[in-house]
C-alpha cells in the first residue's frame, strides 16, 4: 500500500488530517440529528401477550423490561431446524453484546436476545460462545412473525415484502432485525426498527475496521462476509 499512497511530512500531515477531522465533526452533529430523529418518530402499540422460553421456564413480554422502561431485542438468526448453530453473521454482532447490558441498564434500558430456536438449542450454542446477555426462544409464538424476523413459509413463496419494515424480501425463514420498546404501566409500544444495513451501527468490530488503512476489505470476496467465521473457528 505504502507504493501507491501518498506519504507526506508531519505539517503536510496535520494540515490534511485537521481538515478531514471538520467532516467528521460535521457528520458527528449529522449523526446526532438522525438519532434526535428517530426518537421523534411515531409509536407503535404491540400486544403484551406474547410468552418467551427460557431454561427456568416462561416468561411475558413485560418480563424482558425487567424494571426499565426500554427495551432493546436483537433478533437472531437461529431455527429449530439449524442444529446447535445459530447464524454466524449474527453470532459477530453478538459477541459485542456481553459488556453492554449492565451499561444499557444504567440507563433504564434492558437488552434481549430472541430467536426461534428452541431452550435447547440456543444455550448448547451459548455455552459454546461464551455469551451471557439473555436469550429467549420464541418457538410457538408469533412474535418473530409479527416483527418481520421470521417469514412464514406461505410469507417466502408468494415474495412478500416483509422484512426491513416492509421494503424487502426476507433472505429465508429467518431475518437479523432490531426491535426497540417502550413499557408504559402494562402498555408495550414498538418505538423503532431496522435490518440490514441499519444493524451496521451496532457492529464495532466493523467501525474499528474502518480506521484502518485496509477498513473491511471485502470488495474482492466472493461475498462481503466470506471472511467471517465463528470466533472460536479462526483456526479451522
Amino acid at each position: 500500500m505504502t507504493d501507491t499512497h501518498t506519504i507526506v511530512d508531519r505539517d503536510a500531515w496535520l494540515d490534511a488530517h485537521r481538515d478531514h477531522l471538520a467532516k467528521e465533526k460535521a457528520f458527528t452533529y449529522e449523526r446526532e440529528r438522525m438519532a434526535q430523529s428517530r426518537r421523534d418518530l411515531p409509536w407503535m402499540e404491540v400486544s403484551s401477550d406474547y410468552t418467551f422460553l427460557t431454561p427456568s421456564g416462561p416468561v411475558a413480554f413485560s418480563d424482558l423490561f425487567d424494571d426499565h422502561s426500554q427495551l432493546i431485542v436483537y433478533h437472531f438468526m437461529f431455527g429449530t431446524d439449524w442444529g446447535d448453530e445459530g447464524c454466524p453473521s449474527c453470532s459477530f454482532w453478538a459477541d459485542t453484546y456481553n459488556g453492554t447490558t449492565a451499561h444499557l441498564a444504567a440507563r433504564d434500558t434492558a437488552f434481549a436476545v430472541v430467536s426461534s430456536a428452541t431452550v435447547d438449542q440456543i444455550e448448547t450454542y451459548r455455552k459454546r460462545m461464551g455469551w451471557d446477555f439473555r436469550w429467549v426462544s420464541c418457538d410457538g409464538s408469533s412474535f418473530n412473525i409479527d416483527m418481520g424476523a421470521t417469514a412464514t413459509p406461505e410469507q417466502l413463496e408468494a415474495g412478500e415484502l416483509t422484512y426491513n419494515l416492509g421494503t424487502s424480501t426476507p433472505m429465508g425463514p429467518e431475518s437479523p432485525l432490531i426491535s426497540v420498546f417502550y413499557r408504559d404501566g402494562d402498555r408495550i409500544f414498538l418505538t423503532y426498527q431496522v435490518g440490514a444495513r441499519g444493524l451496521d451501527l451496532l457492529n464495532s468490530t466493523y467501525h474499528h475496521l474502518d480506521l484502518t488503512p485496509k477498513g473491511r476489505d471485502e470488495a474482492d470476496l466472493p461475498w462481503s462476509m466470506a471472511w467471517l467465521r465463528r470466533h472460536d473457528s479462526y483456526d479451522e
